[in-house]
């Protein structure tokens, strides 16, 4: 079980991205793995995105 010190924040921005402090390894349902070592993450929750499962801003050009 994590302790608060090792937890992970994470952020749902309304209309956004879901922002997790990295780094992160991200599991798609296929298998497919994308690693990130960045500090923050931007992780698509609306699927627009042509680098999903990352946030490439796709979501602010439907309005």
């Amino acid at each position: 079980m994590p302790t608060r010190r090792d937890a992970r924040v994470v952020t749902v921005v309304p209309g956004g991205p879901v922002l997790v402090e990295g780094p992160v390894e991200l599991r798609s349902e296929d298998g497919t793995v994308v690693c990130s070592d960045r500090f923050v993450v931007a992780v698509c929750a609306c699927r627009r995105s042509k680098r999903y499962p990352l946030c490439d801003t796709s979501h602010r050009k439907r309005r």
